[in-house]
């Protein structure tokens, strides 16, 4: 996301390696990949679970330390609107509002158009592609307090949504806390209205954060079947996470991760981060990684880079070495 655009989510601080990693299986490749991770510039949060036959890795930095995350918390989306699926209260196939009134800025996909789309494409391009549009339709029909309330019963205490993502946008612009600029104050601020008091991507009005125990704890749970009551919800589940555009990017060849990440670039605030798990014979590795720094758009790419490369060493070294 530009300047003015919303959210789609990474963290760092400099230690010494030693304190870094608690593994079983050590990996001197493995503790490089963690340790450049967590020694990027800016705030970082990194937790790192896998086991499989050969024994089990865990790697951990400010592990408990909430970060914005952005689009990563669109799993807590996804997965109540297909508990209400399970539970009879809501349907995939049910057309919601493509309209003005539900239009947030980032949606490649739902952006542009005006009519209806059922609630899988809604969800598919919230998670796919991270459309806000999308993510506010579902957001909308759920209901906020329904998503929190799911959180909560996990006992995820450092993860928060906002009401919408467009209310997220409006409350970084500066406007008073639950005010919603509408798609015409979107716009206008896309197009360089002023902002007296823009408010940094994690605050405590509107934000999408959350901390490595948190998500890491939640894909246990979730991909474990823990929560859903049938197996195809379940497999709804898994089908619309892999979908994400950040997972094949982080995952070895040929291996799938169930998972999200999100961005933003917010006048000088940036941020990075992915979550979820990945899946590989008996090796199962699950992860939550982000970085909150300031630096100028161009910073973006150069830490994305970074991270994308690194991250992507630290799941295949963890599968070398577990198999």
């Amino acid at each position: 996301m530009q300047r003015r655009h919303l959210p789609v989510a990474l963290a760092a601080t400099t230690i010494a390696p030693a304190a870094l990693a608690q593994t079983v299986v050590n990996d001197a490749s493995l503790n490089v990949a963690a340790f450049a991770l967590t020694a990027l510039p800016g705030e970082t949060s990194l937790l790192f679970e896998a086991e499989g036959p050969k024994g089990r890795i865990r790697v951990a930095h400010r592990e408990a330390a909430p970060i914005f995350v952005g689009s990563v918390v669109k799993t807590f989306i996804l997965a109540a609107y297909l508990l209400a699926v399970e539970q009879g209260r809501l349907s995939l196939t049910e057309q919601l509002p493509v309209n003005d009134d539900v239009r947030s800025p980032v949606s490649p996909v739902l952006g542009n158009l005006t009519g209806t789309a059922s609630a899988v494409v809604a969800l598919e391009a919230m998670i796919t592609h991270s459309d806000n549009t999308g993510t506010d339709m579902a957001l909308r029909r759920v209901g906020p307090d329904v998503v929190r309330s799911l959180i909560a019963s996990r006992q995820l205490a450092g993860t928060r949504i906002p009401d919408s993502t467009r209310i997220m946008v409006s409350a970084l612009a500066g406007a008073p806390p639950g005010t919603d600029l509408g798609w015409a104050g979107i716009q206008a601020l896309d197009n360089g209205a002023p902002m007296p008091s823009p408010r940094k991507p994690l605050n405590d009005v509107s934000t999408m954060a959350s901390t490595g125990q948190d998500m890491v704890a939640w894909y246990d749970y979730v991909l474990s079947g823990r929560l859903f009551a049938k197996p195809e919800t379940l497999a709804t589940f898994k089908r619309i996470q892999s979908m994400a555009t950040s997972m094949p990017e982080i995952a070895p060849p040929d291996i799938i991760a169930y998972g999200k990440g999100g961005s933003i670039t917010w006048v000088d605030s940036q941020a990075l981060a992915a979550a979820g798990q990945m899946v590989a014979g008996p090796v199962r590795a699950t992860f939550s990684f982000g970085v909150n720094w300031t630096g100028d758009d161009a910073s973006m790419a150069r830490t994305a880079g970074i991270a994308v490369d690194q991250f992507r060493i630290l799941l295949a070294r963890a599968l070398a070495v577990l198999a």
